[in-house]
């Protein structure tokens, strides 16, 4: 009978063992279950409470897909975790509106006024390391075949206390990879003469600045230097770095315009912010958003543009 009580008492223990695990790994009604469960848009964070994050996003024609484009972005952003995001092709201005609703604790702006042409916008965090002190267009004067097919827009405040500006750019589109100097409505003449318009206002305006530049450039960074219209900002190494020039130089699996394939939307960093991305711990990265939406899904109520993010430990 002893031999038959000690065998007892080990099915005893054992079947405790099994449902003190079952408790831990299930919990009460599931709950903890689920938090054992990668979450896919855990892949898309970058921000951390010690540095600034900027992300810049072509959101075609936006709200391409009504509710679920806005439900999409917002989702992405928080994911993302930075403090600002630039924006490109917001066309709808009331669903830009919605989608600044729905990220609690944020702000944006939109340019072109009323216009339902695609516009540059920015959503950034109330509170953080960046102070938004003003946001508004400039050199919004240019006409038709002129360099800009809309104005930039510009941040203008301070990170952690020093004066910055970050400029949202979207310029123009297409071509045929020729600098044509002969002809001002050449696509790419123009994009070459909106970088050197854009470096003579930083010149003019922002001496003493952390500057940031971002956007949709619709060009490529690795073009030879006769046909490369960023080539003021590339030859002027001690001046500007554009921070995603080896996502360009590397395999197009990782550009942020997967359709084509190309690298359209670059990070442009003047001098002073050298030293922050430097620092270990910065980053840049084409977000994958489209693997974790689902590739079919973010195509038809996305975008064909991948957010590019920057973080700078400061």
């Amino acid at each position: 009978m002893q031999l038959k009580f000690n065998k007892t008492l080990l099915l005893a223990a054992a079947l405790a063992t099994v449902l003190a695990l079952a408790l831990v790994v299930g919990g009460c009604g599931g709950g903890s279950t689920k938090s054992l469960t990668p979450d896919p848009y855990d892949s898309l964070q970058v921000g951390t409470p010690e540095t600034f994050e900027i992300a810049t996003w072509n959101l075609e024609n936006f709200a391409k897909a009504g509710s679920k484009t806005i439900a999409h972005a917002v989702k992405v952003i928080q994911a993302m975790d930075v403090d600002v995001v630039a924006l490109q092709e917001i066309e709808d201005l009331s669903s830009f509106n919605t989608l600044v609703a729905s990220l609690d604790g944020w702000s944006g702006f939109r340019g072109g006024g009323d216009s339902t042409w695609m516009q540059v916008a920015f959503v950034y965090r109330d509170s953080g390391p960046l102070q938004v002190d003003s946001v508004y267009e400039i050199m919004s004067s240019f006409e038709y075949r002129d360099p800009f097919p809309r104005a930039p827009l510009v941040l203008q405040g301070t990170l952690n206390g020093q004066p910055i500006v970050i400029i949202n750019n979207h310029l123009k589109c297409c071509g045929d990879g020729i600098i044509d100097l002969e002809d001002d409505g050449d696509e790419e003449t123009r994009r070459r003469d909106a970088c050197v318009l854009l470096e003579q206002y930083v010149t003019d305006h922002f001496g003493g600045y952390q500057v940031i530049m971002v956007g949709d450039w619709n060009d490529e960074l690795r073009d030879p230097e006769g046909r490369n219209v960023f080539q003021n900002f590339l030859d002027d190494t001690q001046g500007w770095r554009f921070t995603d020039l080896p996502i360009a130089l590397n395999e197009s699996a990782l550009w942020s315009y997967p359709g084509w394939p190309s690298h359209l939307d670059h990070v442009l960093i003047n001098a002073a912010l050298f030293p922050a991305f430097e620092a270990e711990g910065s980053l840049i990265k084409v977000m994958p958003a489209s693997s974790v939406v689902g590739s079919a899904t973010y195509d038809l109520e996305v975008s064909d543009h991948l957010p590019v993010a920057l973080r700078l430990v400061l």
